[in-house]
């Protein structure tokens, strides 16, 4: 299994308890989604490594509490901690017709109310502050923020995202 084919559904937080249960962190926008996991594949060492779950039980908080099989101890789960946490893109959740996921975004063609059309979608920024479309733009890369003020309709179908830019966004990335 490769990234490319799987999305982050959280990273492994602490060790909890005495018998080999750890807490994960979910970054993922509705966790009672995920209740019952009967797997996980964690990030080690660069490769995305299978781990099957005794349980997967979701806390308050964007938290679950995770029991691995055949590890019962703390010494035997204190290396997973820190390791982020994927699932397969086919595990997804289906969504509303007017509901999307960032991912699906990439190669969508962007286009402003006023300005037309502006671009392809090259890549997702998934940064703590805030989300980001990474557009090309006359041969540079544009930052379009994914809020809701500016993002006003994506059509899947047609893959289009429309939008309606900030005055003077495009001119800071053209600027010479």
């Amino acid at each position: 299994m490769n990234k490319d084919q799987c999305f982050q559904v959280g990273r492994i937080a602490k060790v909890h308890g005495l018998r080999g249960e750890v807490n994960v962190v979910l970054d993922v926008d509705y966790p009672e989604d995920y209740e019952g996991l009967e797997h996980l594949f964690l990030e080690q060492k660069g490769r995305l490594v299978p781990f099957f779950l005794e349980h997967f039980v979701i806390q308050p908080g964007g938290k679950a509490l995770a029991k691995f099989e055949e590890l019962d101890t703390i010494e035997s789960v204190e290396n997973l901690v820190g390791a982020e946490a994927f699932l397969p893109l086919t595990e997804l959740p289906q969504l509303e017709d007017d509901q999307y996921y960032y991912h699906e975004l990439v190669g969508f063609e962007v286009i402003d109310q006023t300005l037309g059309l502006i671009g392809p979608v090259q890549v997702i920024y998934d940064l703590e502050t805030q989300d980001l479309l990474g557009v090309i733009h006359q041969g540079k890369e544009v930052l379009i923020p994914i809020q809701d003020g500016i993002i006003s309709q994506v059509d899947k179908a047609a893959k289009k995202v429309f939008c309606q830019l900030p005055e003077g966004l495009l001119d800071i990335y053209l600027e010479d």
